[in-house]
Parts: C-alpha cells; structure tokens; sequence
C-alpha cells in the first residue's frame, strides 16, 4: 500500500536526518580521527582547537571525499529511480542501457592511450556513455518497446566489455594496477577541483530529472496510456537516458566501479513510500547519497589504516541483500 503523504514528508525527514548523521561520521572518523567536539567548537569560531594537520585532512581530504559520495549517491540512486520507471523493471538500473559500461570504455581509453588527465577522462567517458547508450536505443526502436531496449542493452554492454578487455590487454604493468582498483571503485580521487567540475552540470541534470516526475508516473500506467495522456514517449526516454548519461557518465571516470546503490535504493524507497515519483526521486537520491556515504565511511575504517574498495563494499552488501528481496519475492 502507498504511504500517505505525511507519512512521505516524515519519509523524507528520516532520510535527510540519517543523511547528516552519516555525514558527520564520516567527516570525523578515519585514519586520522578528528574529535567531534573539536569539529563543532571550530564550527562555531574556535580555530585553536585544530591544529594545522587536523584542518589539512578535514578541508583537503575528510569534506571533498564526502561531498563527492553525497553526490555520487544522489547521482546513482536518482538515475536508477528513473530507469526503473523508464523499463518498468525494479531490476533496472544506470548500466542497463550501456551507460557504465561506455563510461568504463571511455575512461579506459583515455588512460591507456593518453596522459589521463581527468578532463580527458571525464570527456572520454561522458562522450562514451551517450554513444554506447544512443547505440541501444537505436537497435531498440526496431521493436520499439522496453524490453526490446532491455536485449539491446545486454549486447551493448557485452560487446564493449570486451573492448574494455581489450584496451586493457594493451596497457602496461602501472596503468594495469591503476584499472584494477578502478573498476573495483573508490572515491579517494575527490578533491576541490573534482567537485568544481562535477558539481554544476550533475546538479543540474539531476534537477531536470526530478522535474519529470509526471511523465515517470504516467508511464507507470503503460506506454500506450502515457502516449494517450499526451506524452512523446520516444523523445522523453531519449531526454531522460541522455540527463542519466550526464549523470553517470562523468562520475564513473571518477569513481570507478560502484554498483547496486542505483539498484537497490530506489526499489526499497518505492516499497517504503510507494510508486508516486513526486516523492520516489527525491527520496532515491537521498537514500543514494545516504548508502553510498556510509559505504564510504565504512570502506575507511573496517581495516584502518587500510581502504577497501568501496564497489567491492556496496557488491558484497548489495548483492546479498538483493538476493534476499528475490527469495521473499518483493523483487517484482
């Protein structure tokens, strides 16, 4: 049954509340831990209590890498929202249509065969991702329904996983080791100037995508009804894959890897508030970013003063968790 809408507001607060709890864990738990008294007393003036190592680490290291998984979360849980209403599919998310799997060959390219700037890397694999995602929609307009985009994306992603096979094949022994813990995704790469470039266009498409919550909730009712209800359901699923590739694409150049934050959020936050996307999307991006920033949290501090790969983190809680919700069958 639906939430009601009060309940959806108090849905809302709960996750703003965990989003900022985690945030502030995050920020003062590490490597170098810095005390929760001590943050808050420099907050509100007293810049005596850090001294210059502890103000280096929170404003050069601890702030930028939450900010980057707050947005990184936002940007996953938010996109794969939208692809499960665009495919009617709780089982679809991000790289369905070949987004992650065009933004993997694009910033695999770039780092083998250039410098690997991040400007290239980010270019490569934005340019990648709406190549390879406009690629599906092409071979699924030949039956011109979701499942026809379903199959083309699964021989999408096949045939440029393997170019990414390839690419890496011909890298040599340092560019090796930087794609291995790539692919396994890490937000360590955050700093100021990341944050400087990513920020404006991903808020902004993920404005617009929120935007379109109508068109998601009219397509719940079927692609015939929509078109009825006077929606261009071609040109919107072209709109809304191209604002999820400017979403996914930039940020998995960064990031690498990170699966099931696009896959398993939105589905709960649907079984928890219902299917009305006026309250689904802003939820989903919540919920990401709240997900994806303790994952963070906890890929820090597990093996401290080690790092685990925070793909690899979300894949082995993820994964199992969504088994479960198969087994007890709300994966429907």
């Amino acid at each position: 049954m639906a939430a009601e809408p009060t309940s959806r507001n108090a849905g809302l607060a709960i996750l703003v509340a965990l989003l900022v709890v985690t945030t502030v864990g995050a920020i003062v738990n590490g490597a170098f831990p810095i005390s929760l008294d001590s943050l808050f007393r420099y907050s509100f003036g007293q810049a005596d209590v850090l001294d210059e190592i502890s103000r280096n680490v929170l404003f050069n290291i601890r702030i930028p890498r939450v900010l980057l998984g707050i947005l990184a979360g936002a940007a996953l849980g938010l996109s794969g929202a939208v692809m499960q209403a665009i495919f009617r599919n709780p089982l679809a998310e991000p790289g369905l249509v070949g987004l992650s799997a065009g933004a993997s060959l694009g910033a695999v390219g770039a780092i083998v065969l250039s410098a690997g700037s991040f400007l290239v890397i980010t270019s490569s694999a934005f340019i990648c991702s709406v190549v390879t995602t406009y690629a599906t929609y092409l071979l699924g307009r030949i039956s011109n329904t979701s499942s026809g985009l379903l199959l083309a994306g699964i021989a999408v992603n096949a045939v440029v996983f393997s170019l990414v096979g390839l690419a890496m094949i011909n890298a040599n022994d340092a560019q090796l080791r930087d794609l291995t813990f790539w692919n396994m995704g890490s937000l360590a790469t955050a700093n100021w100037d990341v944050l400087g470039l990513l920020c404006p266009f991903m808020s902004g498409a993920m404005c617009l995508l929120v935007r379109r919550w109508r068109v998601l909730n009219a397509l719940l009712l079927g692609e015939r009804e929509a078109q009825h209800l006077g929606f261009e359901i071609n040109k919107v699923r072209t709109q809304l894959i191209i604002l999820v590739a400017l979403c996914v694409g930039p940020l998995t150049a960064v990031t690498g890897g990170i699966g099931f934050v696009g896959l398993v959020m939105p589905h709960l936050v649907r079984m928890w508030l219902g299917a009305d996307h006026r309250w689904v999307l802003p939820a989903s991006a919540l919920a990401g970013a709240f997900g994806l920033t303790l994952a963070d949290w906890l890929a820090r501090v597990l093996i401290s003063p080690a790092e685990l790969p925070i793909g690899l983190l979300t894949s082995l809680i993820g994964g199992p968790f969504f088994i479960w919700l198969l087994l007890k069958g709300h994966a429907r």
